[in-house]
């Protein structure tokens, strides 16, 4: 029979790479995780592993095997959450992942709405990106997380994951009121301040080149501002540049966007936020709509969609999301 532990072991080797990797997501030594891999290709009694220079690669044998521990480690995840269910109320520790911009808008809204409905729940709030996240929740450092992605950055199909669908909502060019992009009329309807640019910036239409030159060209020789590199959002940045004709160059990197918007009111260059991240922007703020959005989801292991906590905070973030439309945040749902 095999062990549902090491299955996990072989399945975390094939998304991580390396035992080292595997070792230090899931608080054992190298030497453990190879001595249970080892002790799993017994059981299975075909190689599962071979060297390639220093690193072990998973053989066709094992690569298969991985596909089964997904059904398996899914279906353990459904039993999970109907047992989950049975009990009487919903209570206990309730990790969640956040990106930024979602912990300051979405997460306070729907912690509140928690607390209101399911008051034994313990939510913990663990700030990560969402490249991220997916490694988080097959470790169990998170239960659910907030994950978002962008055009020119989709989301990679990910079979340990499952996700909702929560909003999307359109990228902006931040830049220095007055400056250069004023000058040459990047956008067709900019002002000072934030609210009033986002009712009267214009909207492109999907994705061109031609566009995306026109609107972000006139900032192609300042400094940028870009989230940090590794993250989903500095490869937006880049690609949306690249697209546009240039490569940027890039100044400052920092992951909230609520700094790029004041390094921008700061003429430390230009940059890029979604529209939740937005409202309100300091004076001396430009905010030119872009045809690019940010499409953001609530993760969790694949099958722990029933659980009683985890479709309780769904529940709070849809409602979250829905309050801040109907006040005037501008996002959009996606149903």
């Amino acid at each position: 029979m095999l062990d549902v532990r090491r299955l996990h072991l072989l399945r975390e080797l094939d998304r991580r790479g390396t035992i080292a990797a595997v070792a230090e997501a899931l608080t054992f030594t190298a030497s453990a995780v190879s001595q249970q891999l080892g002790v799993l290709e017994r059981e299975a009694g075909v190689p599962l592993l071979e060297r390639s220079g220093r690193r072990v690669i998973l053989t066709p044998a094992g690569r298969s095997l991985v596909a089964h521990a997904d059904a398996v480690l899914n279906r353990l995840e459904q039993a999970a959450a109907e047992l989950a269910g049975a009990r009487d109320g919903i209570g206990g520790p309730l990790r969640i992942g956040t990106f930024p911009s979602g912990g300051h808008t979405i997460v306070p809204a729907a912690l509140a709405e928690l607390a209101r409905r399911h008051p034994a729940l313990e939510p913990m709030v663990r700030e990560i990106d969402s490249a991220r996240v997916s490694d988080g929740l097959r470790a169990g450092e998170l239960d659910v997380a907030l994950v978002h992605d962008y055009d020119f950055v989709p989301a990679t199909p990910d079979t340990t994951v499952d996700e909702v669908p929560l909003l999307e909502e359109p990228m902006y060019l931040v830049s220095r009121a007055g400056g250069e992009a004023m000058r040459t009329g990047g956008a067709e309807a900019m002002r000072t301040g934030g609210t009033e640019a986002l009712r009267t910036g214009g909207t492109a239409k999907s994705g061109s080149g031609d566009t995306l030159a026109a609107l972000l060209g006139p900032c192609a020789e300042v400094p940028w501002i870009t989230a940090r590199d590794g993250t989903t959002g500095h490869a937006m940045a880049v690609r949306a540049c690249q697209a546009a004709g240039f490569q940027p160059k890039i100044r400052h990197q920092v992951n909230d966007f609520r700094t790029v918007l004041a390094l921008v009111a700061a003429g430390q260059g230009a940059g890029f936020v979604p529209e939740m991240a937005a409202v309100p922007s300091p004076a001396g703020v430009m905010l030119t709509k872009l045809p690019l959005f940010r499409r953001s989801k609530v993760a969790f292991r694949a099958g722990g969609g029933a659980h009683p906590a985890i479709a309780a905070f769904v529940a709070a973030a849809t409602t979250a999301v829905d309050v801040m439309a109907g006040s005037g945040g501008r996002v959009r749902n996606p149903a």
